[in-house]
């Protein structure tokens, strides 16, 4: 996605971390709980320069019927066979100031945004004991930039293929994650992250109009594990620009992006009631 800072860090330690899929089992309607985040991440896709972040998250999971909030986001599933699953997912980002980037410096800031739209998941193969799972998974979301009012961010769109492994090596209980596959976003998306409008243009800084279309590809592995009371989490992610239709924009400094983060969460309370979900 092309995203500044990518997503916010319970976003980037839950929502990126796969579920086990394993069998069903009886678990709580709900968990609360807080985490800490510690993260490195770049101001943006093409940025070449990095923060680092001590944050704090909140823990929450909702095992209903029709609405889940787990380490996949927040969504409504629409539509779930074996094979398919259709959600609603959202995401968000965080923003970035210009004043403390080089390369947008007397450039307007980048607002933070937020995502929503469908999401189809295909199973395309998993073990008899369904602790390897290999799902091509299709979200499209719309953006929206949301601080004062709302505006059209464009839209991304991140075919990948996901792999989820349980008891990975032997380890009971730790689930490791990959994800690979590109990027496309619509030239409103590409325009607001990567054109130099010509009133910003400087010596070092043309202006530039980015179009639509290839945007990178995206590699991420994630590592956790839950235990009764606490859960931990690790991911990196590299995204190549490489060949992307904004690669040639002045505001991309470096076609590699990296970003990792860990994090630990404390399950404070839980709900006595107990619903099936695999887990």
């Amino acid at each position: 996605m092309s995203y500044p800072r990518r997503l916010t860090p319970f976003a980037l330690l839950l929502a990126c971390l796969p579920a086990s899929h394993v069998l069903a089992a009886e678990q709580p309607l709900w968990e609360l709980g807080i985490g800490m985040s510690a993260l490195s991440l770049p101001d943006y896709r093409g940025s070449d320069e990095s923060s680092l972040y001590a944050i704090p998250f909140p823990y929450f999971v909702y095992r209903g019927a029709f609405l889940k909030a787990d380490r996949h986001g927040i969504r409504g599933t629409f539509f779930d066979s074996d094979r398919i699953k259709l959600n609603i997912s959202a995401g968000a980002s965080l923003p970035v100031s210009s004043d403390d980037s080089r390369a947008r410096r007397g450039m307007p800031d980048l607002q933070p945004t937020v995502e929503l739209g469908p999401s189809m998941n295909i199973n395309l193969w998993h073990s008899n004991d369904r602790r390897r799972r290999l799902d091509l998974r299709l979200p499209v979301r719309a953006a929206v930039t949301v601080k004062d009012g709302l505006d059209d961010a464009g839209w991304v769109f991140s075919p990948r293929l996901n792999l989820d492994i349980t008891d990975v090596a032997g380890l009971a209980g730790w689930n490791l994650g990959l994800l690979a596959g590109p990027m496309v976003g619509s030239q409103r998306n590409h325009e607001y992250f990567y054109s130099v409008a010509p009133q910003y243009a400087t010596a070092d800084r043309p202006a530039y109009d980015a179009k639509g279309g290839y945007a990178g590809s995206q590699f991420l592995m994630s590592l956790s594990k839950r235990y009764p009371k606490y859960w931990l989490g690790a991911f990196a992610r590299w995204d190549s620009l490489a060949g992307a239709v904004f690669a040639d924009s002045p505001l991309v400094k470096s076609e590699n992006y990296f970003a990792a983060g860990v994090g630990i969460a404390w399950v404070l309370g839980e709900s006595s009631t107990r619903v099936e979900a695999v887990e």
